[in-house]
């Protein structure tokens, strides 16, 4: 509640809220997963699973793997999975991914600068973004089940 009122609602979040669907804002980071930068527009053309995440949230820790399964479910059919690591150490992050074999690509942003354009209101939070960048669905908290990830991903591949 506290990360709520001090960041209060974004666009993104507004504009869900009211069935519309906002375009997701871009952001380059690092990369954890290997060297460089991902910038969320080279993605553009496929649909995304953008999953807000920390290495100290037990949350993330038990959805992890239903991400992972279905990150291989999805690939090959044009769906790409990104991780976005917040407020947490590089370190940590890397020891994480490691330890719940994460082979999706994942991101860095330690100082949290992405979070509140997008509305993240915790960890783990979950964003669908459609091929032409606007976001079509949010799950707020962790993805319980295999259904509701896949309900998610139809809505990002669903023609406008």
């Amino acid at each position: 509640l506290a990360w709520k009122v001090a960041q209060g609602d974004s666009e993104v979040t507004t504009q869900l809220a009211r069935g519309g669907t906002p375009e997701a804002p871009a952001f380059t980071l690092e990369r954890l997963d290997r060297k460089g930068e991902l910038a969320l527009e080279s993605l553009r053309g496929k649909a995304l699973v953008l999953n807000f995440w920390a290495s100290w949230c037990g949350p993330c820790k038990d959805e992890t793997p239903l991400l992972q399964e279905a990150w291989s479910r999805w690939r090959n059919k044009g769906v790409v999975f990104v991780g976005v690591d917040v407020k947490d150490f590089r370190g940590d992050a890397k020891k994480f991914l490691a330890r719940y074999g994460v082979t999706y690509p994942n991101v860095f942003d330690g100082k949290g600068s992405t979070v509140g354009r997008y509305g993240v209101t915790g960890f783990p939070e979950t964003y669908f973004v459609d091929a032409r960048g606007k976001v079509r669905y949010r799950i707020a908290g962790p993805v319980e089940d295999a259904e509701e990830l896949d309900d998610g991903i139809e809505r990002a591949l669903a023609p406008a």
